[in-house]
This record gives structure tokens, C-alpha cells and sequence, in this order.
């Protein structure tokens, strides 16, 4: 093969795993068992400033952070949104929204959500999707003001995991770390790891006895953890058993993430190929899904769709279908 031909099919492949016509890449021996090769990558929404946080609600209802960073968005509160999938309209659902970033449902349908710094709330709140009213759930920790909360998770008990890293806003850090916390069944809080770098998303698995901490440094040197950390989770909401399960060696480490029901892992990252990284239970990369935009977050629908992942990225939303079936502990 003589050089030019050599370059033709380097652009030539390079393109196909790149263009947003071509949805997927992935390595051979997964034989399309969760990417569905047909499936395009759709826009929803792209009128935001920085997209986060996706959730379904009971109601069917995509509901979504924007993360209006006032330093460059002209002091803009931030904006939660609404996405509706029958009438394919995107509806501002709350603003301010206290900077929101993660949002879950809880097993009564109330939604919670992690507000973060910069002129936002420091807390997690609870809001009554029937009354529209919301209160505090966990607003500091032995008296001192949250980081910035910033992902959640909720196991099959009710009770919420938080993570509370910092990467931008004026307020002062009050507490010792950039920790991972629990909010019991009563109403407490605490703080059940201090060793994650910079923890961001957030999950539990189908079988309730892991929980994964994407740690995503806010370094642009790409210094400190880039890796997603995995600890044994025991029927108390305890940890142990601390480890590394997939390092990314220098490169940006997984933001927000989400779970099929068989335990495979999708990792929103910002890597070579931005897309949605797949990982077994192992730890075995299976594939790759290419997002037009830096990934932020990622989450399964429910219902009729269980097997759509709602992506975050960029400016927008977007959704895919797969084959795989999301895992919820309220749904």
C-alpha cells in the first residue's frame, strides 16, 4: 500500500468513528449484545450553557440541570429544564435553580437534587412534585457549609449518596476534604469517604454490594485521580474495601455515569473520543458511544424507555437507543 492510500484510510476510519452519523464503536467480541448498530444519536435541546444532571421522572419527564457559571454566563442563576418526550418540547421547569447539578427521584416520586457552589444552595434538597414545595435535606456537615454538591444515588433501602467535590465557585471551603456522604433513613449524615480525589458521579449496583465513585480531577494539568473507584457496600450503607477499579492514566477521568441491570457501567468522559464509555462488571471496556459534545452525565429512561440513554453534553441533550435495559433501584 503505497503512502497516500495508507493516509485515505486513516481519514477514512478516522471519520467514521468521529462523524455524528455513525452512533457507536465497539470491540468485536461484544457481537452488538448492548449497542444497537442502527441506532443515531438524536438532539432533544440545545439552548443551555453547560447541561447536567438527566433524570427521568415518574411523570415520563426528562428534567435536567444547566449550570450557568456566573463568571462567564453574565451572572445567570442557573436553570433546570424540562424535556418532554410526547411533545418533543423542552420547557424551563425551574430558575434559579440554586446552581443544580445531579437530580434523582426518590421512591415516593419527590425529586432531589445536589445544588452547588458559586451563589448556589451548598445543600441537597427534596422538592414535592404534587405541591412544588422543596426542603432541605442535608445542608451541612458538623456545622460547616458543603463543598459543592454536585452527583447523588439512592440504593433500595431510600438511602441518598452524595458526592461533595469543589471545582468552581467564590465561597470558602469549610470542609476538611472533598468527600462522599450518606443521608440515612433518619435524617442524618455522614461522611463515609475521604479518599476519592475529586469525587463526581455516583452509583450502586443492581445487587446493592458496590458503590462506584467516579473521581474526575478539576485540574487541567489532568494532575491528581482520573479513575472510577469502587468500594464494597455492606446492608448498612457501609464502605470498605477501597480500590482503583479503572484508572485512566492521565487522561480526564468519568464524569457523571449510569447502570444497565446486568451491572455494566456508562461513563460520561471527555477522553480522545468523547462519548459514553462501556465497562463489565469486571472493569472490561465493551465499547464506546461518540457524543457530538463533551459528555457530562448520563441516565437510563424507564418504562417503555428502559433501554434509551438521556445524554447531557455540552450546550444540550441527547438521546440513544440501546439495547441494554437501565438498572433503577425506584423504578
Amino acid at each position: 500500500m503505497n503512502i497516500f492510500k495508507y493516509f485515505v484510510l486513516i481519514i477514512v476510519l478516522l471519520l467514521f468513528c468521529l462523524s455524528p452519523k455513525i452512533s457507536f464503536s465497539q470491540t468485536a467480541n461484544t457481537t452488538h449484545q448492548i449497542i444497537d448498530p442502527d441506532s443515531q444519536m438524536e438532539l432533544l435541546f440545545d439552548g443551555g450553557f453547560f447541561t447536567e444532571g438527566p433524570a427521568m421522572g415518574p411523570d415520563g419527564n426528562v428534567y435536567f440541570s444547566d449550570i450557568t457559571f456566573t463568571e462567564s454566563s453574565g451572572m445567570q442563576a442557573g436553570h433546570l429544564w424540562k424535556y418532554d418526550p410526547k411533545s418533543n418540547e423542552t420547557s424551563l421547569f425551574r430558575s434559579p435553580s440554586g446552581m443544580s447539578n445531579g437530580i434523582i427521584f426518590d421512591h415516593k416520586g419527590n425529586m432531589i437534587v445536589a445544588l452547588m457552589a458559586d451563589f448556589g444552595g451548598r445543600c441537597i434538597i427534596r422538592t414535592n412534585m404534587s405541591t412544588g414545595k422543596s426542603e432541605i435535606i442535608a445542608g451541612t456537615y458538623e456545622g460547616k457549609s458543603f463543598n459543592a454538591p454536585n452527583d447523588l444515588v439512592i440504593d433500595e433501602k431510600g438511602r441518598i449518596y452524595f458526592t461533595d467535590p469543589r471545582y468552581v465557585g467564590h465561597e470558602p471551603m469549610e470542609q476538611p476534604v472533598m468527600g462522599v456522604y450518606k443521608i440515612n433513613l433518619d435524617g442524618s449524615v455522614e461522611r463515609i469517604i475521604d479518599n476519592a480525589g475529586t469525587p463526581n458521579g455516583i452509583l450502586v449496583s443492581p445487587d446493592q454490594k458496590i458503590l462506584y465513585v467516579a473521581s474526575l480531577s478539576g485540574s487541567s494539568l489532568l494532575t491528581g485521580l482520573n479513575a472510577l473507584m469502587k468500594y464494597k457496600l455492606d446492608d448498612a450503607g457501609n464502605v470498605s474495601n477501597e480500590k482503583i477499579f479503572i484508572d485512566f492514566n492521565g487522561e480526564r477521568g468519568p464524569d457523571g455515569m449510569a447502570i444497565d441491570t446486568n451491572g455494566n457501567l456508562y461513563l460520561a468522559r471527555k477522553g480522545t473520543i468523547p462519548g459514553i464509555y462501556i465497562y463489565s462488571p469486571e472493569g472490561k471496556q465493551l465499547g464506546v458511544i461518540p457524543t457530538p459534545e463533551g459528555p457530562t452525565n448520563v441516565t437510563f429512561g424507564h418504562g417503555a424507555a428502559k433501554n434509551i440513554l438521556f445524554i447531557t453534553a455540552g450546550v444540550s441533550l441527547y438521546k440513544i437507543k440501546v439495547k441494554a435495559e437501565g438498572y433503577s433501584t425506584v423504578n
